[in-house]
């Protein structure tokens, strides 16, 4: 396998092969053995025909660098997510291999164009965007119109967490707007959003107690609500989870929790991004905490103003960059 790698990288071609390689990290040298087949034959200038070969004589010769190849990138799932790149709405956008977790491109704002710049960017270091067959992002309407034009053979995966974010968010409204008139939801917000599995005895126990009034208690109906949504969303078959989803939308849109209304109208109109959850299991969440470790080195850093600074830290926190190739003693 080697062998023939070298071959197609020098051109080497029958009658001749790669015999052999030396490579010496401490000397910085590669050694390529090219050799010729036993048996060849070769035109002599001035005499008609192929001749055989009677004895050889090994030479040395200087050859260009070998690893001036351009290197490629094989993606075929993607990752797209936003950070903070200042104060305001001032935002760049990160595409990360999901696979190896690393990221692969950054560019300026979080529109539909800013999706093609990142294509763009990929199709510059060998990945053309019809070979990216998945795509992991949030619900936002332009990341959704940009990976549409942009990336025409990426099915859209829209994070299982994410939509639970949503529809935690709607059960803490919920419950803002009905403890106004409800003073025995105070002190509840926690428990509410908590995992039932993270909750203490006494919490757990406060949490039963508005849910057995859920007919009544519209906080208590936004609950039941988001851990139904999160039960569906743990299954793996699609039509299952399409058909649970439905159901589940009919369920809500009867209710009177406005909040989640809003939640069911976002699945609606997402649904075939968010079945495919069920299927490919695709998430960004990786990227949420790279680009926690952005904004620690730039806090440290007090700020980076030029994008050409910010794409350098990203790079070398999380693009896994191999600094061997420059300096065998790296770590």
């Amino acid at each position: 396998m080697t062998a023939k790698l070298f071959e197609a990288a020098l051109g080497v071609s029958t009658p001749w092969h790669v015999a052999g390689t030396d490579f010496d990290a401490q000397a910085g040298t590669l050694t390529i053995r090219v050799d010729l087949t036993a048996g060849s034959r070769f035109a002599l200038p001035g005499v008609d025909g192929q001749h055989p070969v009677h004895d050889t004589l090994a030479k040395r010769y200087r050859h260009l660098n070998f690893f001036q190849h351009e290197c490629l990138l094989e993606v075929r799932e993607l990752a797209i997510d936003e950070t903070c790149r200042a104060r305001g709405h001032d935002y760049i956008s990160l595409a990360a291999d999901a696979v190896g977790r690393r990221v692969v491109a950054v560019t300026e704002g979080r529109s539909a164009e800013a999706i093609g710049e990142l294509a763009r960017e990929l199709e510059s270091r060998g990945a053309a965007a019809a070979q990216i067959r998945s795509v992991s992002i949030d619900m936002s309407p332009a990341f959704i119109k940009g990976c549409t034009e942009h990336l025409p053979n990426a099915r859209i995966t829209f994070d299982k967490f994410h939509v639970i974010w949503h529809a935690n968010a709607a059960v803490d409204r919920t419950r803002r707007i009905e403890q106004r008139t409800d003073c025995s939801l105070k002190g509840l917000r926690w428990s509410l959003l908590q995992d039932r599995s993270r909750l203490s005895a006494p919490a757990s126990a406060d949490l039963d107690a508005l849910v057995a009034y859920m007919t009544t208690v519209r906080t208590a109906r936004a609950r039941v609500y988001k851990e139904q949504l999160r039960e569906i969303l743990e299954r793996q078959q699609i039509n299952v989870v399409r058909s649970m989803l439905a159901h589940w939308y009919r369920c809500v849109m009867r209710s009177k929790v406005a909040p989640m209304k809003e939640v069911a109208a976002m699945i609606r109109n997402n649904l075939e991004g968010i079945v495919a959850w069920a299927q490919t299991r695709q998430t960004h969440g990786f990227l949420e905490a790279l680009n926690g470790l952005f904004q620690s080195a730039k806090r440290r850093a007090r700020g980076f103003t030029r994008l050409s600074t910010i794409r350098t830290v990203i790079f070398l926190i999380a693009g896994k960059l191999n600094f061997r190739t420059i300096n065998p003693h790296a770590a």
